[in-house]
């Protein structure tokens, strides 16, 4: 996906990633979404509680730089290792969930970001510097990472793990 340089670009990428996500979450059945194994341990349960707690923590950037605070997690200069720890964090507090909370959860992050991007001015979200908080990226560059681009690598590990699991059926069934 090429780098958005317009407010309806970035729109129209992230209505199409999720859509295409949504496309294919909607070839599995509850039990699947439960299996594990769809990214590495994680199933496409924690995949979506994953997305929905990157949306959340997107919110949480943008409001603490319209208040000109910093976030409590500040997502510039977050090396992998803090990544990955954040990322074992959202999953083990999501771990107890059902998948009802997670879906739901996953389609209210998804409208409040939505309704958050479409308020946001345009050249607030294209300049450089415009919250301390995104260092030399442009906001934009944030919303893409935690919407559009998540949404995309999550439909491209699903479509590998679904396509791994037929396989496994069909030599499971001698095919």
């Amino acid at each position: 996906m090429a780098k958005q340089t317009s407010k309806a670009q970035l729109l129209k990428d992230i209505h199409t990633e999720r859509r295409r996500l949504e496309k294919t979450l909607s070839t599995l059945g509850a039990e699947e979404m439960v299996q594990a194994g769809a990214v590495g341990t994680w199933s496409v349960k924690d995949v979506l509680a994953h997305l929905a707690a990157w949306e959340k923590l997107f919110l949480a950037w943008y409001q603490a730089g319209l208040q000109g605070s910093s976030p409590a997690t500040l997502p510039v200069g977050m090396g992998k290792r803090a990544i990955d720890a954040l990322n074992q964090q959202i999953y083990t507090q999501n771990q107890g969930r059902s998948l009802e909370e997670v879906l739901a959860e996953f389609q209210a992050s998804y409208r409040q970001i939505l309704a958050v991007i479409e308020a946001i001015p345009e050249g607030d979200m294209f300049r450089c510097g415009r919250f301390n908080w995104t260092g030399k990226l442009a906001l934009a560059d944030y919303i893409a990472g935690n919407t559009c681009n998540h949404y995309a690598w999550a439909r491209s590990q699903i479509g590998k793990w679904v396509k791994r699991e037929a396989g496994e059926g069909e030599n499971r069934n001698g095919r």
